[in-house]
């Protein structure tokens, strides 16, 4: 994949990994299309450079959605790179009282139908243009999971097969895969030792991206693959009681 002179969407742009993504794709000299929930963080990521262009959408909400969707069809047709990243971990047992339907449907379409959704809606103009990918945020999770969140995990398996399915439909676009281990981010705030830094996250998978390695397993993933490869129950053993 070519790194510089892209147009990209990144969606969950202002924190975390979606940052540390949107800022390293800035300094590559691409154009982002940077969308968030929050305006006030929005407009602080903007400042960072010129090239930043801020979206406010909730992707889980409907109307949210397609304002997205006729934003892009509208003012950026020229789209060549989505990248989605964004996503939400409540990190609850389906027994806790406290975790409702609606933590459910919430955490079930940020994470998986509205990722879906958007490459169904945008797929027309990336197919349209050349250097094409789409870049899907999982987790290591998805391969092994804990006992908590229980519907994250799933969410997240979920986004690995549909992402090796979807490399096998689409000839003209590139489907990449990044597969994080524990990440200091917000989300992660107080749980886990032993966490890497969005920044370190985006320097692999920079180099990854460029030489078109499509599932890129970050960091200690890699070691938990090749665990899960020779003895699954000990993966299994090994992340039952995580925190992470």
């Amino acid at each position: 994949m070519k790194l510089n002179g892209n147009k990209i969407l990144i969606t969950g742009a202002t924190s975390g990994i979606g940052k540390a993504l949107t800022e390293r794709f800035c300094e590559l000299d691409n154009q982002i299309t940077a969308i968030g929930r929050n305006e006030e963080k929005l407009q602080q990521l903007a400042q960072f450079d010129n090239q930043i262009v801020p979206f406010k959408c909730d992707i889980s909400l409907q109307s949210d959605f397609d304002r997205l969707v006729s934003f892009i069809d509208d003012e950026h047709k020229d789209l060549n790179i989505l990248i989605n990243n964004a996503g939400i971990q409540y990190n609850c047992n389906l027994s806790d009282e406290s975790y409702t339907l609606q933590h459910i449907e919430k955490e079930i379409n940020t994470n998986l139908t509205a990722p879906i959704k958007l490459i169904k809606c945008l797929l027309p103009f990336l197919e349209m243009n050349s250097n094409s990918a789409i870049v899907n945020i999982s987790s290591g999770l998805g391969i092994v999971p804990k006992a908590k969140s229980a519907v994250y995990c799933g969410t997240k398996a979920g986004i690995h097969i549909f992402s090796k399915s979807l490399r096998y439909q689409l000839p003209k676009v590139e489907v990449f895969e990044i597969i994080p281990p524990l990440v200091n981010t917000a989300m992660t705030k107080g749980r886990g030792k032993g966490k890497i830094s969005p920044e370190k996250l985006v320097d692999e998978f920079i180099k990854a991206f460029e030489a078109d390695r499509y599932e890129v397993n970050i960091h200690k993933v890699k070691l938990l693959r090749l665990i899960n490869r020779i003895s699954p129950k000990l993966a299994d053993k090994i992340m039952k009681g995580a925190t992470i």
